[in-house]
């Protein structure tokens, strides 16, 4: 008897996670990006420790950039390695570039990063189209999780 197969997992597990920017965003819409990044910088990519607390996708010239995620140095690489928050580009369609600029300009929406993975061999980054949450709607967010928390306690 063959045991059956388990539906496998589409999105790899994450390297890094903004978790802050679930609870200050509403999300309206996610792209995968892929990144440009230097050999050290992959390196230490896979050894973790990438913050993207405070970064933030810009699109200047034509071109997607991630701006202020820290990737640390990877120890190994002490003579040849990377400046930590340097500029990366992402990689997206024209078409996805020009939407998501058209949407910061006219109607004043935010990209930001939300997650960092590998994809195979490449390093994708999840971005998301974000518009600011007020305080009242982050205590109801907080409300909803609490609640369910309890709500799976319970059972």
């Amino acid at each position: 008897m063959s045991a059956a197969k388990k539906p496998t997992n589409t999105t790899p597990p994450p390297v890094a996670r903004n978790r802050r920017a679930r609870f200050d965003y509403e999300i309206l819409e996610t792209l995968e990006a892929g990144l440009v990044l230097q050999g050290s910088e992959v390196k230490s990519l896979r050894e973790g420790g990438v913050s993207l607390e405070e970064a933030y996708v810009r699109v200047l010239a034509g071109e997607a950039w991630l701006l202020d995620c820290t990737i640390p140095e990877w120890r190994q690489a002490v003579l040849f390695g990377h400046a930590t928050q340097r500029s990366r580009k992402l990689l997206l369609h024209r078409r996805e570039i020009a939407k998501l600029r058209e949407h910061v300009r006219l109607k004043g929406l935010t990209v930001v990063p939300l997650s960092i993975y590998f994809k195979g061999p490449r390093a994708k980054c999840e971005i998301a189209l974000v518009r600011g949450k007020k305080k009242h709607d982050k205590r109801e967010a907080s409300k909803e999780k609490v609640a369910k928390k309890e709500m799976r306690e319970y059972r």
